[in-house]
């Protein structure tokens, strides 16, 4: 894993809501389709000459649709395909990530092998950042010297009064520090730029990983305290044991205070608005002034403090932990991020911990990989605008706008049809539905990188420049108005999200591809695909946390007692049948992490039905390759989730991701559904089947 300048994101968390990251691939012989129910309208109507888009040489006919769709659907390609070594994970994202990695390397060697690269320019830039990554004896050869002066800057803390300068230039520059600071819209007003401040500073993806008694937890702890040691080491620590030891048990003590990430998904929770003179009588002894001001935030208006009693902690444990403790943990942090761009010490070091161990990674990625993952860090926009111009076609943009104009429309008559809420907040949300932003394909404005310094030879300097412009150019935008144009990812990225400080839904080019969207298969697919994709991100806008912002992206209770009463109702239903789930160990699904997404999946796939069945403008949809559109619609979104897992990673991601794995985004949402029961003639005692009362219904 390549280090990357740290992700500026413009928007609160919990104020975003991104589609995941999952799996795909190819597979096994094509089997018999299963009968379409003879109760379906489209039975009669013939063949049509577009391909199905169906996937069926993928399909496991050992097992019924009616007991488990995501086996049926996936569970040839599950048995013959393997996780690359150098991956966590494998499936339809991971596929299509591979393919934008292969067009960003044609892209970025063509700008580094160019003889005639302009200086200053992003030709040049581009280049040059790539060169730096992949001269690994220029880098065997500098050792430690490009982070000496970091490291001496840590050694140098003189006491912990000094820790708010060291912490804003480490924010700055990409290293993880216990606070970390952002600048996005105000949530409660989204005319405006503010500063967040937000819990940080453990070592590992996780507060639980530091509690949890099970014998792999334990084991991560283990192995965490053996890696802190040895980058110690490598760094010149003579006390490195000890070091690390001191080092696990204050990052136990931040993990005691911070928040759980299901807590932390609680935008009302999180917004906690207070003047930097309020600030500092709240935590005396850790002067937020000169904090904002070493991290160059001195105009926010105020600060938005996401986690106040974990501060309120982390300043009391500061004060009584030992000084050089402090130094070593600080100089852990350096260590830590700086590694993957040091010698290959550090690197295997790294990657042994954070890819292997963590992850269950067998071998660490090309080094092309990583060097074209480091220039998407640094100068994302700049390869994405030449990737949009090879990769991406205007025709896909027009039928996307088709598609997204359509689910829109079925969202609309879904408002109207809702039996639970009432004709008041039912206004509300048609309101807020009409405010939506869409953003396909890619930005209409690309990002300026002309004051951004790339010095060839300079991989460590590059990367901390690259880091502290991305930071400087959020900082900058306090005080101005909002950017409305501006993107959270690159059109190379192969994912979507939401954004309720915006009421924006934006989808990137790269996702725009088979599986997810064919502009030559049937509409049915693609409907249960990318629709189901667009739904989704639609969804976010009106999940239990989306819900609470407006139009305006404002932050505000606009729904009935009695109508957020009924709504938290059929939340509560989901939580509680995903948290259900058993993927592996005792291990289960966070019904209460995961709600937000299982909301986006449920309520985004129920309006692209309708939209399909809007489409159809009351004609018969064919049967193509013997499956009836109603199937072929539930097989598009069956195939997108494909995907498997490393234990070690999905034992992680039941911990961090607010995403449920692959499987329970299919059977999870389909088994809720009527119109999935109906198409494939689902009766009581099936594996699918759910009684009509159990059954979730939100959107």
């Amino acid at each position: 894993m390549s280090f990357k300048p740290l992700a500026r994101v413009f928007w609160a968390p919990g104020a975003l809501s991104a589609l995941l990251l999952a799996g795909c691939a190819t597979s096994p012989q094509n089997p018999p389709p299963p009968p379409p129910p003879a109760s379906a309208p489209e039975a009669s109507a013939t063949s049509a000459s577009k391909p199905s888009g169906v996937e069926a040489k993928n399909f496991d006919t050992r097992v019924r649709p009616q007991d488990d769709f995501y086996q049926y659907v996936n569970g040839g390609w599950l048995q013959n395909t393997q996780i690359p070594a150098d991956r966590a994970r494998y499936g339809t994202f991971i596929e299509l990530l591979d393919k934008s990695e292969a067009a960003l390397k044609e892209i970025i060697e063509e700008a580094a092998a160019a003889q005639d690269k302009k200086p200053g320019s992003d030709a040049q830039k581009v280049g040059d950042l790539y060169q730096s990554f992949m001269d690994t004896q220029r880098i065997e050869s500098l050792g430690l010297e490009p982070i000496r002066a970091d490291l001496k800057q840590v050694a140098e803390l003189k006491s912990a009064d000094a820790l708010p300068e060291l912490f804003g230039k480490l924010n700055r520059e990409g290293v993880q520090a216990p606070v970390a600071l952002f600048v996005g819209q105000d949530a409660k007003d989204a005319t405006r730029y503010i500063a967040y401040i937000t819990q940080s500073g453990l070592g590992l993806p996780d507060r639980d990983f530091y509690f949890k008694q099970e014998p792999r937890f334990a084991e991560v702890r283990t192995a965490y305290q053996a890696y802190v040691e040895k980058l110690l080491t490598l760094g010149g620590e003579k006390n490195a044991a000890a070091a690390a030891k001191a080092i696990l048990a204050l990052e136990t003590k931040l993990a005691e205070k911070s928040w759980e990430r299901a807590r932390n998904r609680d935008r009302e929770a999180t917004y906690n608005l207070k003047s930097v003179a309020e600030l500092e009588k709240f935590t005396p002894g850790f002067s937020w002034s000169r904090y904002l001001k070493a991290v160059g935030a001195e105009k926010t208006p105020a600060v938005i403090v996401r986690q106040p009693d974990f501060f309120q902690a982390m300043v009391a444990t500061l004060k009584t932990t030992p000084l050089p403790v402090l130094r070593q943990y600080l100089t852990y942090k350096v260590l830590d991020a700086y590694a993957p761009l040091l010698t290959q010490a550090f690197e295997d070091t790294h990657f042994a911990f954070r890819g292997k161990t963590l992850q269950g990674q067998q071998e660490i990625r090309p080094r092309w990989k990583r060097g074209v993952e480091t220039v998407e860090g640094g100068m994302g926009e700049a390869v994405g605008q030449l990737y949009v111009a090879r990769h991406f076609s205007p025709e896909s943009k027009k039928r996307m706008e088709l598609l997204v104009a359509n689910l829109r429309e079925a969202f609309k008559q879904g408002i109207d049809q809702l039996d639970w809420m009432s004709p008041t907040t039912k206004a509300q949300a048609q309101d807020k539905l009409s405010k939506f932003t869409v953003k396909i394909g890619y930005p209409d404005e690309w990002k300026d990188y002309s004051k951004l310094e790339i010095v060839p030879g300079d991989l460590v300097g590059n990367v901390r420049r690259a880091s502290v412009f991305e930071f400087q150019r959020d900082l900058d935008k306090l005080g101005k108005p909002i950017d409305r144009k501006e993107w959270g990812m690159t059109p190379q990225t192969v994912n979507a999200y939401y954004n309720s400080s915006l009421n924006e839904i934006v989808f990137p080019a790269a996702i725009l591809q088979p599986p997810f969207f064919n502009p030559d298969a049937d509409d049915a697919v693609n409907y249960g695909a990318i629709g189901g994709v667009i739904g989704h991100e639609i969804s976010h806008g009106f999940d239990d946390q989306g819900s609470r912002s407006d139009g305006d992206g404002n932050l505000r209770d606009w729904w009935t007692a009695e109508d957020q009463a009924a709504f938290k109702q059929r939340t509560g239903m989901l939580v509680a049948q995903y948290s259900q789930f058993n993927p592996i160990d005792t291990m289960k699904v966070n019904g209460e992490l995961t709600l937000g997404e299982n909301i986006g999946d449920l309520s985004g796939l129920t309006v692209a039905w309708r939209a399909y069945k809007l489409s159809l403008k009351d004609q018969p949809a064919p049967i193509i390759d013997g499956f009836t559109g109603d199937q072929r619609f539930f097989f598009g979104w069956g195939q997108i989730w494909r995907s498997i897992f490393r234990d070690e990673f999905l034992r992680q991601m039941l911990v961090t991701d607010p995403h449920s794995p692959g499987p329970y985004r299919v059977n999870g949402v389909v088994r809720n559904m009527p119109e999935f029961q109906q198409a494939f003639g689902v009766k009581e005692g099936d594996g699918a089947w759910l009684p009509p009362e159990q059954r979730v219904k939100i959107w």
